[in-house]
């Protein structure tokens, strides 16, 4: 009887996806605004990834492959989510600002972001947010958002180009002005 599970990986293949821990959970956070959520995604991103990880190609950009499987794995949640009625009327009871808990990782992205800019990047509708963030903040190119993204790369431009609006019209009166 097969047992299902972790097959061996390279060493290489294992130090490299594991290098890309801390951004995937940025960017989980992001996702999710909810640590534990944001773990859990991270965590079946990793599991999806190391089963899959005879079918990646070696010299290709790992770390894109990685976010390419959080983002579907985030995409299918939200949608599987959007299927159960139940889960959509407790979330329309639950107040949209909670108070997460404070993990290492929300010190951090607190610290690191100004409170107004976090303020702002929190505020960016989803789509919008998760673009300017893929490429700002994880400095990935236009076409490895579009992949990881499953949207044309006209539309990650549009996005992007959109959310710094967005985050330049709440933030310009930070700006100081020149006498």
């Amino acid at each position: 009887m097969a047992r299902e599970g972790l097959r061996p990986v390279s060493p290489a293949f294992e130090t490299e996806a594991l290098a890309s821990l801390d951004s995937l959970y940025r960017t989980a956070l992001r996702l999710t605004r909810a640590p534990a959520d944001a773990e859990d995604l991270v965590q079946e991103t990793y599991l999806k990834a190391f089963r899959a990880a005879d079918s990646f190609t070696p010299g290709t950009n790992l770390r894109a492959w990685l976010f390419t499987i959080l983002h579907n794995t985030a995409r299918n949640r939200a949608r599987d989510r959007a299927r159960d009625t139940v889960a959509v009327e407790r979330a329309a009871e639950v107040p949209a600002r909670g108070g997460p808990a404070e993990t290492p990782e929300t010190l951090l992205l607190r610290d690191t972001l100004a409170p107004e800019l976090q303020a702002a990047v929190d505020a960016l509708p989803d789509a919008f947010r998760e673009a300017v963030w893929l490429r700002d903040v994880e400095e990935f190119s236009y076409a490895e958002i579009a992949n990881m993204l499953s949207i044309p790369v006209g539309t990650v431009m549009s996005r992007i180009s959109r959310g710094r609006r967005l985050l330049f019209e709440r933030l310009h009166h930070l700006r100081p002005v020149n006498a």
